[in-house]
């Protein structure tokens, strides 16, 4: 099916803009993206922040279908598309494990030299 012509041409989610009209796969308005969640170093997305009626939803990337320079739809039918989730916060900062502070004593770099040369005699490099 080849989308409506007042989409425009298809656009990466990279340049996708704040108000741009949201369809569900039947055609019908869910409502306004808000917010694109990416990580755009990584090529990342991650889904969308939308402005309803009823409020602010999330839409995950895999439930979006295709994105176009006026226009974003859903892989979901209306019905689905109402029943999308509220945006939830995400840690700012994730919490260090061990792993992540180790290393830096002398008994540490030893033990990881060490690792390094078993690897390497073992063919695990």
């Amino acid at each position: 099916m080849s989308p409506p012509m007042e989409y425009g041409a298809p656009i990466s989610y990279l340049v996708l803009e704040g108000d741009t009209e949201v369809f569900a796969s039947d055609g019908g308005q869910v409502g306004k993206v808000k917010r694109v969640l990416a990580i755009p170093d990584d090529d990342i997305f991650d889904g969308l922040i939308l402005e309803t009626d009823d409020g602010e939803c999330f839409v995950d990337a895999d439930n979006v279908d295709e994105i176009y320079e006026r226009g974003v739809v859903l892989k979901l039918d209306s019905g689905q598309a109402r029943r999308l989730p509220e945006p939830t916060k995400n840690p700012g900062v994730l919490e260090p494990s061990p792993d992540d502070v180790a290393g830096d004593t002398p008994t540490d770099q030893i033990q990881y030299r060490i690792r390094q040369v078993w690897d390497r005699i073992s063919g695990n490099y």
